[in-house]
């Protein structure tokens, strides 16, 4: 069992012949996923690496059962193709592009929302991956192996350093839910699909600066999760009303500081590490 991810899932890439669709294909190919399909308007007929590209995404989804996309599409085109895959009624849309227009990713998650028949992970997040099953994006497969701990996260690189550092354990499923202001996939989403997961025993949960994510993911916490949650939140040595690498990093005044997020999670009865290592060695106690 995994959430949102599995053996069965059949991938299609959306811009699968350009070059960072053509890279992260042969890397998810690599590391066992089935990649069915690539997109790419104009280029239908075309093969990388043996597989077929289609015109549009529900031409690949009839021709191969394909039912996860992932978007490696440039953000100007990005909204156009997350509509495409939902009008096409895509179960999973992965969006790792970065730099989408926030009113882009606004339109197109309301469009999602309202078709009922598409979760949307990202924009602007490294994808997701259920270890020995399958991997949607560009999380690296070899840093870790199957097991029964869940980690969401919004981070990409946090998400690497996770996986690394409980690789003797081993994870369910990760997700990278991205750090832009607005985003398909929460933390709560995730919380909640992995405390209905058999499969999953505790939950590492990632944040960062900014908004109130965190805030609404620990009153969430208290309230429906009984699985252990261990808690990280990048940066505690930020300085007030700087915006902080990702667009939704941004403190206002107490809110969405990592001491007022900490302090959240810890109420609700996260136990939360000051460094992704202390979060990690946590995280180890309750395991064994």
């Amino acid at each position: 069992m995994a959430i949102w991810l599995n053996n069965d899932s059949k991938i299609l890439v959306q811009g699968m012949t350009g070059s960072e669709g053509t890279k992260h294909t042969r890397r998810m190919v690599a590391s066992g996923a089935q990649v069915v399909a690539g997109v790419t308007p104009g280029k239908a007929g075309q093969e990388v690496d043996g597989i077929p590209v289609f015109n549009n995404v529900a031409d690949a989804m009839a021709a191969t059962g394909a039912n996860v996309s992932v978007v490696f599409v440039p953000p100007k085109f990005a909204k156009a193709a997350v509509e495409e895959a939902v009008d096409a009624k895509i179960p999973l849309c992965v969006v790792i592009t970065e730099g989408i227009p926030v009113h882009d990713t606004a339109q197109f998650y309301q469009y999602a929302v309202n078709s009922g028949s598409t979760r949307i992970i990202g924009p602007n997040c490294p994808g997701i991956i259920s270890p020995g099953k399958s991997n949607a994006g560009i999380i690296p497969a070899d840093i870790t192996k199957p097991g029964r701990i869940g980690l969401v996260s919004k981070s990409g690189t946090l998400t690497y350093q996770m996986m690394y550092e409980l690789r003797d354990f081993g994870f369910s499923t990760c997700v990278g839910i991205g750090g832009d202001p607005i985003i398909g996939t929460t933390h709560i989403d995730a919380l909640e699909a992995f405390q209905n997961d058999p499969e999953t025993d505790a939950i590492v949960m990632i944040g960062e600066i900014g908004g109130d994510a965190e805030e609404r993911a620990a009153a969430y916490i208290k309230a429906h999760v009984t699985k252990p949650v261990v808690g990280y939140v990048a940066g505690f040595t930020a300085p007030e009303g700087k915006t902080m690498g990702h667009a939704g990093a941004i403190v206002s005044g107490s809110a969405g500081t990592a001491a007022a997020k900490q302090e959240a999670l810890e109420a609700a009865g996260v136990k939360v590490g000051k460094t992704p290592s202390a979060a990690a060695d946590l995280m180890r106690k309750i395991m064994q």
